[in-house]
């Protein structure tokens, strides 16, 4: 990319602030960011939690190893991925999430042919496995898929989600951003369209780009204009 993708804008906001508030949305528990050491970070909301990866230039493993042993015991499952989703959407983190039946260890979502592990739920008590594969050096994601109990879910099983198939009908949520064209490319693409109560179909990425003040999202109280918004989202602003 030429430079750090965490603080990369993104309407309104930064890759990483969205990546944050739309995995968050679909779990109920700790949301953890992996940094690289002395890696500067653009401002978090709070109760998001930063983990260190202290190894660096070994691929996401080691980051999936580092934020795994930061959530430890507090979570049976972890959904992981990239700071560079911005077209993440929480019904697609939430199917996913769900599909991890108590025999998997990991829910692999298959998009165009390709697996998707910065998109998939993984069971945090592959930690001792993954950090074998990394003791040994083996740093693709398939030294580690190789060594777990693997549930794909291809289009067909992603698609039968209701929700995945209305506002995330062509799985962009697994598209990663790679380098300053794709960046370029996606960030050209119009926000999301979100209903506001009272006022209709808008074009908004973040709850600042919908409306002034303190406002409910699907039940949930907001308040921070950065907040990422997702196809489909009704807000309700106060006094609406």
């Amino acid at each position: 990319m030429g430079r750090p993708k965490a603080g990369l804008e993104w309407h309104g906001s930064t890759l990483l602030r969205r990546a944050v508030g739309l995995a968050g949305r679909a779990v109920d528990g700790p949301v953890v960011v992996v940094r690289a050491a002395r890696q500067e970070l653009p401002e978090l909301p709070a109760g998001i939690e930063v983990a260190v990866d202290a190894r660096p230039q070994r691929g996401p493993l080691q980051g999936i190893a580092a934020g795994l042993r930061a959530v430890g015991p507090r979570a049976d499952v972890a959904f992981v991925c990239g700071v560079d989703a911005p077209l993440l959407h929480p019904a697609f983190v939430a199917r996913v999430l769900a599909a991890l039946q108590p025999d998997d260890d990991v829910a692999l979502p298959r998009v165009g042919g390709f697996a998707q592990p910065l998109a998939a739920a993984y069971r945090t008590t592959i930690a001792a496995r993954l950090d074998e594969v990394l003791r040994g050096d083996r740093l693709g994601t398939g030294a580690l898929l190789s060594r777990c109990r693997v549930r794909e879910l291809d289009e067909s099983a992603l698609l039968a989600d209701p929700d995945v198939a209305a506002h995330d009908p062509r799985l962009d949520s697994v598209h990663s951003l790679n380098d300053a064209h794709a960046y370029d490319t996606a960030r050209a693409h119009p926000a999301p369209i979100v209903t506001v109560v009272g006022v209709g179909a808008v074009r908004a990425a973040t709850l600042g780009a919908a409306g002034t003040g303190p406002a409910t999202i699907g039940g949930r109280a907001v308040c921070d204009p950065e907040e990422p918004l997702a196809a489909g989202d009704v807000v309700r602003f106060a006094g609406s």
